[in-house]
């Protein structure tokens, strides 16, 4: 689809409290156009249940709990790409994101509600998907649709036991 590498990097995951919000950001980030998830925390059922779906539905993404985000970024910037935080308190999306998107390596990090303050210094764009608040799904939705133009409604999923045949009624499947 596109030649960016784009993986995202959850950070502030409450294990008793968020583990499907964070599913969701996973599959957002996968049907989307990103390559995999870093997990800034330990929780199992979140790896399990992504790779769950991507052997369901194919295509390729990982899913990596218990990572030190501090080491995430600086091997990330160390091995040439740039970090966007979405945040409200950032940039507003439309007036940033031609400046991110020449960029092949992107690391999104999407926190959940308590956020270290150290993340807006360590990032090269603090980005805002509007100024209001809303769901870090929707907000990684939004910013991945912008950064791929709308190009990863091609994206394909090889190896799916299951696929879906697009159908104005009704639902239609096709299982391997």
């Amino acid at each position: 689809m596109t030649h960016h590498e784009v993986a995202i990097l959850r950070i502030g995951h409450r294990p008793e409290r968020d583990q499907r919000v964070t599913t969701h950001v996973g599959l957002t980030a996968r049907a989307l156009g990103a390559k995999g998830m870093y997990l800034a925390s330990a929780d199992k059922g979140v790896v399990e249940s992504i790779a769950d779906v991507v052997e369901r539905w194919g295509g390729e993404f990982f899913c990596t709990d218990n990572v030190k985000w501090r080491s995430c970024i600086r091997d990330w910037k160390a091995q040439g790409g740039v970090v966007v935080h979405l945040t409200m308190y950032g940039l507003n999306l439309p007036d940033v994101i031609s400046e991110i998107r020449p960029h092949n390596k992107i690391l999104v990090i999407v926190g959940a509600e308590k956020v270290p303050g150290d993340i807006y210094g360590l990032s090269d764009y603090n980005v805002a998907v509007t100024g209001q608040p809303h769901s870090e799904i929707s907000s990684l939705a939004l910013f991945l649709d912008n950064l791929f133009l709308g190009k990863e409604f091609a994206c394909e999923f090889p190896g799916a036991q299951i696929s879906i045949i697009p159908s104005r009624m009704g639902k239609q499947t096709v299982e391997r």
